[in-house]
């Protein structure tokens, strides 16, 4: 058994090395991985595992699945930063072991080890595995429940190579899909259905499923996801998935938040973030091949799959970076697809590949390189924010460097290299090792040597802030900008709540109970924090007073009157 399972195991347990370490050195960053970490912490505290809270109110963005997974991480290991990434440690070691599985399935055992590769040393699909958002999941559910359905697909149309029972098939696509469902939203179905429809058009919609099929995987489907629903349903009635669903909606019709963006975003988003990965991607097209009628059904799958993400949240006013993360899937499929050709060909890798790579590398080698050195002497930055006090402000923070940070630029710059070396030689293995080895190898030292200085820059001084509120009675307020951070760090608990005086109207509700608790005479401490820049009406409050200012933070405090 060990023998037969041994590369899945090394490819584990080298994710576990990439994943695990260091997952709580840096805080949790604003807006989504500190909102979900402090969902979960709520569900912890309140035991209440159906519904989804923020601020001990009900949160209707997100369904409970992955807040499940963050509160079992939590009992294991504290409320902390590591507990609330550590659940996306865990499905990045899952998802590199089931693209190898499946490409070794569909071609050999070299296309699987290409395609773990290919998505683990790519920047942000790599990347996405060190933080605390849903989509890591939500995007490993859909694709699991995906695969099982185009299992399915090719046992029906006889194109598989290896038998299985399509029921069996049918009910593991619904019930994967069902968890999707409830990790993230209808988002997963949209995916999902335009995926599988628009392949079926191309079949010339040749029918294949019977009644009794649908009936099994719409019934694997609704056993989370309709139990879920249900269970709220009855016990609180309609208006929190009324509110779920409004919200879904208008995330497809209206910029949420202030995330606008242009039409093209999300093409530079995969070009960019999923370097060198999306150069070979763009390459498969070419040079990609396939040998049989099951790996070009899978390839016709992965396209689909590709194009209908990133049309579909193109089309999306919302723009947001982790939206088109569907799309690492089948962009390191296509990418596997280019590096199994060089591998075996024997050609010399593309010249237009090379010196692209060799071109982005370079650029972000030499700005690894530097940005230490401009970081430990913010004067030379200052010019750049000019304009923006905050960010004038905010590089006042007091950052310590060891000294060899500029090391890892280096690093960076010697994996070019020898890339370019080996391709040049033609030594095709060795250069792509290099490459996409050295590209983990990249991002586990960015985030190690770098990420915690760059936070410290753009909201350390308000995290520290908060920490040092934890365990005190009080009330903590935001002023003029948006975070659920002084939730989180303060640690605040259930009777530090708002008290809602329109419960069917809750952005009202909220700026009135923070307005009266600024006017009025408070049974606890009120501190409110700001950016500098942004206090501007806080003076009107005349029982609020200044505290502090530092690094482009501005903390006041209104002190309790009544006993």
């Amino acid at each position: 058994m060990l023998r037969k399972y041994r590369i899945e195991l090394v490819i584990g347990f080298i994710a576990a090395l990439l994943f695990i370490p260091f997952l709580g050195n840096v805080h949790l960053f604003d807006w989504d991985e500190i909102n979900f970490a402090e969902c979960a912490r709520e569900m912890f505290i309140n035991r209440d595992f159906g519904r989804v809270y923020i601020n001990f109110l009900p949160f209707w963005e997100k369904p409970p699945f992955f807040f499940w997974l963050q509160v079992a991480s939590m009992h294991a290991f504290g409320v902390n930063d590591f507990a609330a990434r550590f659940p996306n440690a865990i499905a990045g070691i899952i998802t590199l072991i089931l693209v190898f599985r499946t490409g070794q399935r569909l071609f050999n055992t070299q296309f699987g080890i290409l395609w773990a590769l290919a998505f683990g040393g790519s920047v942000l699909p790599h990347l996405y595995f060190h933080s605390g958002i849903v989509d890591p999941w939500f995007n490993l559910l859909i694709f699991t429940g995906l695969l099982y359905f185009i299992s399915y697909h090719q046992q029906k149309g006889k194109v598989a190579l290896q038998p299985a029972n399509p029921y069996r098939l049918v009910f593991m696509s619904g019930l994967f899909m069902g968890l999707a469902l409830i990790t993230k939203g209808p988002a997963a179905l949209a995916i999902f259905g335009l995926t599988v429809s628009i392949h079926w058009a191309i079949k010339r919609f040749r029918l294949y499923f019977s009644v009794l099929e649908i009936l099994m995987f719409l019934a694997a489907l609704s056993v989370f996801s309709l139990g879920w629903a249900s269970y709220e349903y009855l016990r609180n009635g309609p208006w929190f998935m009324t509110e779920f669903i409004t919200y879904n909606i208008r995330l497809f019709s209206t910029p949420d938040a202030g995330h606008g963006g242009f039409p093209g975003y999300h093409f530079v988003v995969l070009l960019l973030g999923c370097f060198p990965g999306s150069l070979f991607f763009i390459h498969q097209h070419i040079k990609g091949k396939t040998d049989n009628a099951e790996q070009k059904d899978f390839r016709l799958f992965m396209l689909i799959l590709f194009w209908v993400v990133l049309i579909l949240f193109s089309i999306v006013k919302s723009k947001i970076v982790h939206y088109s993360s569907m799309c690492y899937f089948p962009l390191t499929f296509g990418a596997a697809l280019s590096l199994h050709y060089w591998l075996n060909s024997g050609e010399r890798i593309s010249g237009w590949i090379r010196y692209s790579i060799a071109f982005v590398g370079v650029l972000l080698g030499v700005v690894v390189l530097i940005f230490p050195f401009l970081a430990s002497h913010p004067d030379k930055l200052r010019p750049l924010f000019s304009k923006d006090p905050f960010a004038m402000a905010n590089l006042d923070t007091v950052i310590h460097w060891d000294g060899w940070e500029w090391m890892v630029g280096v690093f960076v710059l010697a994996v070019m290299i020898l890339f370019l070396w080996y391709s040049a030689r033609q030594e095709n293995r060795k250069a792509i090792y290099t490459l996409f080895g050295g590209s983990a190898s990249m991002v586990v030292l960015i985030l190690w040597a770098l990420l915690g200085r760059i936070e410290a820059f753009s909201q350390g001084t308000a995290i520290d802030f908060f920490e040092s509120l934890a365990g005190k009675d009080c009330y903590v307020l935001t002023y003029n900008y948006r975070s659920y951070a002084h939730y989180y760090y303060p640690r605040l608990q259930p009777h530090n709540k708002p008290v809602l005086k329109y419960p069917d109207k809750m952005s009202e509700s909220l700026d009135f109970w923070r307005d009266s608790l600024l006017s009025n005479p408070v049974s606890k401490d009120v501190y409110v924090i700001t950016k500098i820049n942004r206090k501007e009406g806080l003076e009107r409050y005349t029982d609020v007073k200044p505290m502090w200012e530092k690094n482009g933070w501005s903390v006041w405090k209104k002190e309790k009157s009544l006993h």
